[in-house]
């Protein structure tokens, strides 16, 4: 398989001194959510260095922002591999527990309100027997719940609606994606990107950026094109790398949303040739990210931003180069991505 260390990045990752803190911090998150990682043992989840991937991506967070960067981090890992199992091919029970999840962002989880915070727990009162009392929220839902509640703090009604549609996005992609799964259908590439920039989940991450940092992004700089541009190349670039680390460990299981195997069948080109191709498009995407980072200043002098909105915009920038940089990184040095 082509190497993604070749991928060549115009800025250098850099590493927030507060990572064995928020090690620690996540330690003990997990133990308090311990359901999460029953398929998966502690040694085995230790070496995904989940808090280097916090500390290399959110490099400018304080002991307590990265902390939550990297419960966060661990939620998305652990939420995403239970659907590498049966239950991932089953598009109906997906799409039941991930409305369940979309409930709590939208308010409609009774429980997410009146939850002690950082509870992990699920209930053990009994389940009154009316066929119209909700289920048992899971151990999911409830860590979860911590994490929606922590991330919302000190932000806007703005940012939390649009954190809530992101969020929304990212779990109800899965369904989708258990389909594809249980079909066995290899998508074109454009229903590919659609869905796989759902399944990646980079919008909320890249609205953690605001949220780690305490401040929030002007909405006419947030929705101008060239800010958009960069936080789409910022969300495919490591898209494309993951699914060339990943396809040793996918194709095998019948994952068919991965941009290799769409680049074999689109060229009949074996897996090294494709894994190529796939590289190449992820430097191109960086050269571009690099590029429209210089056309910022023009943004600024064009919507007449002041000084403070100016900096906004800048720290929300160089936290999308700092979350490419760090990913990249991370991204060679963990063995989540190693077979056996």
């Amino acid at each position: 398989m082509s190497d993604c260390t070749s991928l060549e990045l115009p800025f250098p990752h850099r590493r927030s001194p507060h990572q064995a803190g928020a090690a620690a911090h996540h330690r003990l998150w997990l133990d308090r959510h311990r359901q999460l990682t029953a398929g998966i043992t502690e040694p085995a989840y230790e070496h995904w260095d989940v808090s280097e991937l916090a500390a290399f991506c959110y490099p400018e967070a304080g002991p307590d922002e990265l902390g939550l960067a990297a419960d966060l981090l661990g939620f998305y890992f652990l939420f995403d591999d239970q659907f590498d199992t049966e239950l991932g091919q089953h598009p109906a029970e997906v799409a039941r527990i991930c409305d369940r999840l979309c409930g709590i962002t939208h308010g409609t989880a009774a429980f997410a309100a009146t939850t002690p915070f950082g509870s992990s727990a699920p209930s053990t009162s009994p389940v009154p027997s009316a066929s119209s009392a909700p289920p048992t929220p899971s151990a999911t839902e409830h860590a979860f719940a911590d994490l929606w509640r922590r991330s919302q703090r000190g932000m806007s009604a703005r940012w939390r609606a649009r954190a809530a549609y992101n969020w929304e996005w990212y779990f109800a992609s899965h369904p989708a994606e258990a389909a594809g799964r249980a079909f066995a259908e290899l998508p074109d590439r454009e229903s590919y990107l659609v869905l796989r920039r759902g399944t990646a989940a980079m919008e909320t991450l890249f609205d953690m950026i605001e949220r780690l940092g305490h401040f929030e992004v002007p909405q006419s700089a947030f929705h101008h094109p060239v800010l958009r541009r960069l936080r789409q190349l910022a969300a495919d670039i490591p898209s494309f790398s993951n699914d060339v680390r990943s396809y040793p460990l996918e194709a095998p299981r019948g994952d068919v949303y991965n941009l290799v195997m769409i680049v074999q069948q689109e060229r009949g080109c074996p897996a090294d040739e494709a894994s190529a191709v796939v590289l190449a498009e992820a430097q191109l995407m960086i050269n571009q990210f690099a590029e429209l980072r210089l056309q910022l200043a023009d943004v600024y002098n064009q919507l007449e931003l002041d000084a403070a909105q100016r900096g906004a915009v800048q720290r929300y920038a160089d936290g999308l180069a700092a979350w490419l940089a760090g990913y990249l990184r991370w991204e060679g040095r963990t063995g989540r991505y190693r077979a056996g």
